[in-house]
């Protein structure tokens, strides 16, 4: 089933014991430590549920989950590493890297979206994590669905074994490069570095350091059609590759992305972007520090009109 690039409904998780995920700090250079978790918490819960408001407000569908107390699970605000719906009916469950993310993955939400969107095909990857091998949902794949094309980094949480066996499931093409910030390190997630909206892509090509890995990228946005916005390493730092295209229920769209984003942006920057969307900025300074991801890493793109 074809499969529209924006999606009409959208999945977050209000967290109970966000913080500094020292689990997961080898491979994300974007998060901070802290010291003050309760604090921390305290926090991220007025940002996420300020970030819900807006989003509300743009009369978009937003389906909330609330995390439970115990076990702990600092990431659990980042529900889009552990599942993905798509068109057809399939939600597929991805192999994480991080032990305790591991935990985020919850039958009541699995029953949350059956009972919203009736029957859900499981596709079970989380097999692939005996073999110490990993692919961290839509932050490990940025899906061109009109296109079925499946753009990814090379880092330890994005195995190319398993990207191809997802693509090969679903049926999509997998795009894979590498992509290192200023230090050489592997980028711990391809949706930090990279945007695939319905016209326009976001990209730091900086940080692909491959003349063949550019040309390939750029090649395929050629194909497909997509405009290229490139950011900065300092603008990416922003999360400004962190964004995400949703639709209200009245189908106007929406290109939903952080104030720290937007304010690292120029003005050519967001002329551009603004041509086929409204932009909706929310202000999550607190999640992206200590948490390591934006508001992209914060929402599940669910297309709810090709489901029911």
């Amino acid at each position: 089933m074809a499969c529209s690039q924006v999606p009409d409904c959208i999945f977050m998780v209000r967290p109970a014991s966000f913080g500094f995920n020292s689990d997961t700090e080898s491979t994300n250079a974007f998060q901070h430590t802290t010291t003050n978790d309760e604090h921390i918490q305290e926090i991220a819960v007025a940002e996420f549920d300020s970030a819900i408001e807006t989003i509300r407000k743009a009369d978009i569908d937003v389906l909330i989950g609330d995390d439970s107390f115990l076990p702990e699970k600092p990431d659990a605000i980042f529900p889009n590493n552990w599942f993905s719906i798509h068109a057809d009916g399939r939600l597929v469950l991805y192999p994480m890297l991080a032990p305790n993310r591991r935990l985020e993955r919850s039958k009541n939400y699995i029953d949350l979206f059956v009972n919203k969107f009736g029957p859900l095909e499981i596709v079970d990857l989380t097999f692939y994590e005996d073999q110490q091998r990993f692919l961290e949902g839509t932050g490990s794949i940025v899906f061109d669905h009109p296109n079925k094309i499946a753009y990814a980094s090379h880092s330890p949480r994005t195995d190319e074994g398993v990207l191809e066996d997802v693509c090969k499931r679903l049926g999509y093409t997998p795009l894979m490069f590498h992509a290192d910030d200023e230090n050489g390190k592997a980028i711990y997630h391809t949706n930090v570095m990279l945007c695939v909206g319905e016209k326009v892509a976001v990209v730091c090509l900086d940080s692909i350091k491959s003349e063949s890995g550019q040309e390939r990228l750029l090649s395929s946005f050629t194909f497909t059609g997509h405009r290229v916005v490139s950011i900065s390493y300092q603008q990416m730092r922003c999360f400004a590759g962190n964004m995400i295209e949703v639709q209200s229920k009245t189908g106007t769209r929406f290109l939903l992305l952080s104030q720290n984003a937007l304010d690292s942006l120029l003005g050519g920057q967001i002329k551009e972007l603004s041509k086929d969307v409204e932009l909706l900025p929310v202000n999550i300074p607190t999640i992206e520090k200590y948490g390591g991801g934006g508001i992209r890493c914060m929402v599940a793109g669910i297309h709810r009109k090709q489901l029911i």
